[in-house]
Order: C-alpha cells, then sequence, then structure tokens
C-alpha cells in the first residue's frame, strides 16, 4: 500500500497537475481523466446554463475548508468569485467519467454539501442517467426525460444528451 505524501497548502496552490489533482488535507486526490462525451456534456450543461443568466465554469479549484480544494466539474453561480471560490456556490455539477463510481461521487457531494452547497447534481453521459442531490436529503434519480433543477436553474437531460450531427456523438 502507497504512502501518501503531505503536500503543503501554498505548493498546491502554485503547481498545475496532470491530471488535475484536488487537495484533501495536504493530501492530493486525482481527477478522473474527462473523455469526448464528458467534454461535451460539460460544454452543453455550461451554455444551457449561461443562457439563464448564472456563470457556469467547468473545472474550476473551490476552497471548501482551509485545507481542502475540490475542483467540480461545473460550479454555478451568479458571479464565481476570483480566484478560488470560498462561498460556497448554489449548485455543482459532478459529470461521471467511465471510471467513476456513483457512490465516491455522492460522497463529494456531501463535501460540498458541508461546505453549504445546496444542490448537487451527478450526471452520467455513458448511461445517460443523473441524480440531483439536494443537501439534507437523498440523492433522487432522473429519468433521461426529465429536468434537473436547483432553485430557477434548470435543464432539460434531453438536451443534454442529445445526439448532434455535426458532433459525432
Amino acid at each position: 500500500m502507497a504512502t501518501a505524501t503531505f503536500v503543503p497548502v501554498a505548493e498546491y496552490l502554485r503547481t498545475s497537475y496532470e491530471p488535475a489533482c484536488e487537495y484533501i488535507d495536504g493530501v492530493l486526490r486525482p481527477k478522473s481523466m474527462g473523455t469526448k462525451k464528458h467534454a461535451l456534456l460539460q460544454h452543453r450543461l455550461c451554455k444551457a446554463i449561461e443562457r439563464q443568466g448564472y456563470q457556469a465554469l467547468p473545472e474550476i479549484t473551490v476552497r471548501v475548508a482551509q485545507t481542502r480544494y475540490l475542483i467540480p466539474d461545473v460550479a454555478v453561480d451568479r458571479e464565481i468569485e476570483d480566484p478560488y471560490p470560498t462561498k460556497p456556490v448554489p449548485l455543482v455539477i459532478e459529470v461521471l467519467s467511465p471510471e467513476d463510481r456513483l457512490g465516491a461521487a455522492l460522497a463529494k457531494c456531501e463535501e460540498y454539501h458541508q461546505w453549504g452547497v445546496p444542490v448537487c447534481w451527478v450526471i452520467d453521459p455513458e448511461r445517460q442517467t443523473a441524480w440531483e442531490y439536494r443537501k439534507g436529503g437523498e440523492p433522487t434519480k432522473i429519468d433521461r426525460r426529465g429536468t434537473m433543477t436547483a432553485s430557477e436553474i434548470s435543464v432539460e437531460l434531453d438536451e443534454m444528451f442529445a445526439v448532434k450531427p455535426d458532433s459525432g456523438s
């Protein structure tokens, strides 16, 4: 079993990691590599949410505690703090990569809920399924023909999973 190497916060913040890594109390947690379906879904989500008057930023590092930095697939707010959000955002979206597990994604949502995020969406582009997870509640599976909601933000899953002739997906 490998031993984790402690990394100071300042070093984490000034270093680029490939693949991207989250920072949990001095230990780096690599993020899964995104696929084309993952990237297309992130892109479509950002566009759909931005049309509703919100900023939707992919892969921005957020500080959820003094020694904890996570990288949501998409962070959503009216105005996102620079350089690293420290105030909870109203919505975080996690898009599953093929090697990701739903249980791990939902556990990460718990970390966002502890920070103060009221709603997390977890979306699986391979299985074309999604879960809405509200703070204090249980994850709710949303049908492919359903709508994801968070406050006044809403996204039709059919639109997100639609095959576009020019995109090859």
